[in-house]
């Protein structure tokens, strides 16, 4: 299962009920850190960057993010570079199966960074990355407002996880991001529309900082996972303004997918990502699959 990592100048978290294991002191935690009462967002303490090896620690994060598809983490510790990360992202994969991250960034291969670029300035390569230099700027290395959206949701399978790591956040409240669990939005929908969505009738586009080779422009998918393989943890992914209905009943299950982030039911269960609740230093993991996520607009000014 692959990662998608990234650093976040503002509270680009703003970025995978459980099982619960023992852990040492060094794992301290506390659960509820987030509203509505029905879900909750678990947060762990990284102390030291030297935690990032201690396999007790390790193995907690797999267990959240197996059980929730989300976790915070708090660094007691400055963390400029994301070393930390980098470990534990590492360890996940040594450790746990979890794929190494993707390296489609148009600047930095594992991580980039959200903050005020020109759009057409030229990026350049990590020596880690294996991608082609690119001019066009990917949205997500912006500060815009992202509406509602899984990550990679144009690759045939997108990464399973993605970790957001809160550098500088937006001392002016902006760039707060939203996260809503697939679980609650598909409850809202009719079984027709679910079925509709879980058949292969969708055109994807592939936006072009993120072409790998001229053949690769679109991919025909579905939307949602067949529900069957995974009853309790439904998955889905979603990008509206790369998505195309391919039938009269693809066209009708993707209106009534994207009427349902508006009902009142769904909005009470959108967990809002405050820079007061993510400030520097914080980090999210979050299940790609499992989480949908979309970002208001951050100041330029506010973030420094």
């Amino acid at each position: 299962m692959a990662f998608r990592a990234r650093t976040s100048l503002p509270p680009r978290i703003a970025l995978n009920a459980g099982l619960r294991r023992g852990f040492s002191r060094r794992c301290s935690s506390s659960s509820a850190l987030f509203r509505p009462e029905a879900l909750s967002v678990f947060e762990l303490e990284a102390p030291t960057l030297g935690i990032s090896s201690d396999s007790a620690h390790v193995d907690f994060i797999n267990s959240r993010l197996v059980a929730d598809g989300i976790l915070k983490i708090r660094l007691g510790f400055s963390d400029e570079k994301s070393q930390y990360l980098e470990q534990i992202i590492r360890q996940l994969h040594t450790n746990h199966g979890h794929g190494l991250p993707i390296t489609h960034s148009a600047s930095r291969g594992w991580f980039w960074d959200v903050r005020p670029t020109t759009p057409f300035q030229q990026s350049t390569i990590s020596a880690s990355s294996s991608a082609m230099p690119t001019s066009t700027q990917a949205r997500s290395e912006t500060m815009e407002e992202f509406p509602w959206h899984t990550d990679c949701s144009y690759e045939l399978s997108p990464p399973r996880y993605f970790a957001l790591h809160v550098l500088h956040h937006d001392r002016c409240n902006g760039g707060t991001t939203s996260i809503l669990r697939v679980k609650e939005l598909l409850q809202s929908l009719s079984p027709g529309t679910k079925y509709a969505l879980s058949r292969p009738d969708f055109r994807i586009e592939v936006p072009p900082e993120f072409t790998k080779n001229g053949n690769e422009r679109y991919i025909t998918s579905s939307l949602l996972q067949e529900p069957s393989l995974t009853p309790m943890n439904p998955q889905l992914r979603f990008r509206q303004d790369i998505i195309t209905p391919l039938t009269t009943d693809a066209t009708k299950a993707l209106q009534e997918l994207k009427a349902g982030f508006e009902k009142i039911e769904v909005q009470k269960a959108i967990l809002h990502l405050t820079p007061e609740l993510l400030p520097k230093g914080s980090i999210i993991l979050i299940d790609n699959r499992r989480w949908l996520h979309a970002r208001k607009y951050a100041s330029s000014t506010c973030h420094t």
